[in-house]
Order: structure tokens, then sequence, then C-alpha cells
């Protein structure tokens, strides 16, 4: 039987392979348009979001893995962690990091793996890119008030509300995963918290700096301007800190340290109008004197390296469909625009869940959302299914669906999207009846 299933798998292959090559308008402008979204959009997100958000999450994700034991994630985010603390936690945290969907990634596997409750790892998952408060303060003020409030309220409470279904549906693996964590809840810390917070306080605040957006140079004033004016110097320092508290906690040799600044320095000196030349030579530096470490330093870059084997081909996977599909903003792409502002005008059930299903599988860059919506709201989408969009829109992608299967496996992963796209749908056209 396995066998023959093995045949039948094979001739399905060939027969997809020649009705696609039979059946695809290969000269239509279109098609040919769409190709070319896809390794556009590709483009677009490997030059504005794999060396600067990408690689650091990553880097992090690689950390919570080694140096952040078992016990601490079982107290804080564990299935039998007061709830309270879990999604109190998860929220706050995700908040803070103001990442896209796809940066996100890595952290949530990162904390699941390592012991966290489903719920809270849900929780961590949604609020990261969905409750990004420079996103929310710049929808309010582009698109109106009612809407900023609207997304900042509905995002906070999505999060931990998706979070507790997600807990209830899945609670009898939960139990079990419970059941096999529960010999590290005694674990003893290998140093002091506080030397584990400075270090993992000073690769977010890298990750924070290093994609410090440009302000609205008419509205903004104060700290915002001065993060973004120095978001380099800033981001150097704290790096220098960094490997200052590798050496001081973790026994990395202060001469790499001094190495690695002398390396960076240089190259800020002679391409001084390229910043990402400097942090890529962060970054080769401390990979290869890593590699040459032992005990937990090396197990930090075989574990960042084992994330970067598990997302990154997802995420250039998806990134190429969601392009093709539907292509970057203002460009055509196999699926017509006018299509989607066609469907989602009105604040009909049907408009709001076509807008809530759409923004799930388009991929949005951290802050893109706002004025693609001015774009469509300016075309006739309604505002109700805006607010939709919006609340599923930065939270999911297909890129970030195909990662998060292999982390939950399809089952949590359909429960996951699904619970989304309702909430926002049945959200955004509540909002619309109210405020359309």
């Amino acid at each position: 039987m396995t066998e023959k299933l093995k045949e039948l798998k094979v001739l399905g292959i060939m027969l997809a392979i020649f009705i696609a090559a039979y059946f695809i308008p290969f000269e239509s402008a279109r098609f040919k348009g769409g190709v070319l979204e896809a390794f556009y959009m590709l483009q677009d997100y490997a030059r504005l979001h794999v060396l600067l958000c990408l690689i650091p999450a990553l880097f992090i994700a690689g950390a919570v893995s080694v140096f952040v034991s078992s016990a601490s994630v079982m107290k804080y985010l564990g299935p039998s962690a007061k709830k309270v603390i879990a999604y109190g936690v998860a929220s706050v945290s995700g908040a803070i990091l103001a990442v896209c969907s796809c940066t996100i990634l890595p952290l949530f596997s990162g904390i699941y793996k390592r012991g966290a409750g489903l719920g809270p790892a849900i929780a961590f998952l949604y609020s990261g890119p969905a409750i990004n408060i420079l996103a929310i303060v710049m929808t309010a003020r582009i698109l109106g008030l009612q809407i900023g409030i609207a997304r900042g309220v509905g995002a906070v409470l999505f999060s931990v509300i998706i979070g507790l279904i997600m807990h209830l549906l899945f609670r009898k693996e939960e139990g079990e995963r419970q059941m096999k964590a529960a010999g590290f809840e005694g674990g003893e810390e290998a140093r002091p918290m506080w030397q584990t917070m400075i270090y993992f306080a000073l690769m977010i605040l890298i990750l924070i700096f290093l994609n410090w957006a440009k302000p609205n140079s008419a509205t903004a004033t104060g700290f915002v301007v001065w993060a973004y004016s120095y978001k380099w110097f800033v981001s150097a320092v704290l790096a220098f800190l960094l490997g200052l508290s590798l050496n001081l906690f973790y026994g990395f040799n202060m001469f790499k340290v001094l190495a690695i600044t002398i390396g960076t320095v240089v190259m800020g000196l002679l391409f001084p109008m390229q910043p990402l030349i400097p942090f890529v030579t962060v970054v080769v530096l401390l990979s290869a004197f890593l590699s040459f470490e032992k005990g937990e330093l090396k197990e930090w870059l075989g574990s960042t390296w084992d994330f970067a084997k598990l997302i990154i081909p997802l995420l250039f996977l998806g990134v190429m469909v969601a392009g093709a599909l539907l292509g970057r903003p203002g460009y055509e792409a196999w699926m017509p625009s006018r299509w989607i502002e066609m469907a989602v005008g009105g604040n009909s059930i049907w408009a709001n869940f076509f807008a809530a299903i759409s923004g799930a599988f388009m991929y949005f860059a951290t802050l893109t959302e706002v004025p693609i919506l001015q774009g469509l709201l300016g075309s006739g989408m309604g505002r109700g299914p805006a607010l939709a969009l919006l609340l599923s829109g930065p939270a999911l992608s297909l890129p970030s669906m195909l990662v998060i299967n292999t982390v939950l496996g399809l089952q949590k992963t359909a429960a996951f999207v699904a619970l989304v796209v309702i909430m926002s749908t049945i959200t955004g056209f509540i909002f619309g009846a109210f405020f359309g």
C-alpha cells in the first residue's frame, strides 16, 4: 500500500507539472508582472528587513534557547504560571519589540521550545507586530483618532483573548507538555538573573534602534527625532556594551571584543555613508569568533544557525508567493487590485471578512500598513474593513504562517489564523456599524 501511495504521489507531481506547463499563460503581461513582483518583493524584504531585523532577532532567539533557563520560562510563561503574570509578560514584552510578523517568529519559536505555555506564547506572537506603539500613533494621526484607538484597544485584547482560547482548545496537549517540562521548574539559574536581564536588554535595544523608523518631520519632536538622528551611534555604543557583557558574564575574550570594535570602527570610517557595512562586519566577526568558542557561546551560534535554517527559507518562499499574488503597494500582480478595492467597500460581513483574510495573507513591513490603507480608504474602502485589515495584517502573513506551521503544526496554526481572521472580521463589522 505504501508503494502504491508513493507511485501515486509521483504521478500527481508529474500531472501537476504538465498541467501547469500546458495552461499557464507565460506570454501574459499579468503573469510576467506577477513573477517580477515576486522577485521585487523578495528584494525589498532582503534590503529592508533581513540584515537589521531578522539577523538580530535570530541571535536573540538563539540566546533565549541557550542562556535563558527553562525554569525561568516556566516560571513566567509556562502552562502552570499565573495567567495574569503569563499573559501580562507576553503581551508587554511583545509590544516593546515593535517588530513585523516575520521578525517575531524566531523569538516566538525560542520561548515556545524553551517551555512557554501555548497561550502566552501565542499572546507574544500576536502582540509583537500588532501592538506597535509607533504604528498605532501613526494610525491615529493619518487614518483618524477613532481607528487609532480601536486598533490599540483591539490589539491588546486580541493578544490575550486569542492566547486564552488557544490554551483552552489545546489544553490536553498543553497538559502533556506541562508534565514533560515539570522537571525544569526546580532548576537553578547558571548565573544571577540581573546579568541575563542586562544581556537581553542590550540586544533588544540594539534591535529597536537599528530599526528606528524615520519620523514625520512635520510633527515629530524630541526623543523620536534624536533617536533617529543618532540611531547608528547609539546602536554602536550598545553593541560595545553587549560585548562587555559577553566578556564579564559569559567569559568571551576581551581581545575579541576589542578586535570586533576596531574592525567595526575602521569599516565605519572607510564607508561613512554605508552603515550596513559596519553592521555586517560585527555580525561576521562575532560569528567567526563564536565558532571557535566552547560551551554556551558556541551553542549560541549553533542555536542561531538552527533557527536560521528553519525560518529563512520558508520566509523567502512566502514573501515571493505573496509578491506574485498581491504585488507591492501600487503595483499589479496576479490578483488585480481593483478586486480587493471592490470587495472591501461598505461594511458588510463579507467586506470585513475579505479585508481580514486578505490582510492575513499579505506581508506588511512594520508601519507600511498605514499608507497602504490610506490609499485603499481613498479608493472607497469602508472604515470597518480598514480596521479588520489593521488587526489581522500586521500580525499575520503567508510567510509567517509557513514558519508557525513548522513550530506548532497544521492544526494549531490553522486555529490561530482562524481566530485572528474571525475576531478581526467581527470587530471591524461592529466598528463600521458605529463609526463607518
